[in-house]
């Protein structure tokens, strides 16, 4: 089982390049006592596309969810902040 529920919808956009993409984290558990992180993105406005990943504690999956955040914020995501 896990602690809390993590998460996260992060943001790239650019005009000038008609960039305009998401990126979505989530940690959960699932039915079977499992946890479960949760990956979607793709074009703002669109589905995306999506990946589960299962693992058996909650420390494997933060230690993910950190490394792709990373990766991302490297790359110009950041948290969306509309008013």
């Amino acid at each position: 089982m896990i602690a809390q529920r993590y998460h996260l919808r992060i943001e790239r956009t650019d005009f000038k390049r008609n960039m305009a993409r998401f990126y979505q984290l989530s940690i959960e558990p699932t039915l079977f006592g499992d946890v479960s992180l949760t990956r979607n993105w793709g074009r703002i406005g669109r589905l995306g596309q999506q990946r589960v990943h299962l693992f058996s504690s909650e420390k494997e999956a933060v230690d993910l969810f950190l490394k792709l955040l990373a990766q991302k914020r490297s790359r110009g995501y950041r948290p969306n902040v509309r008013a």
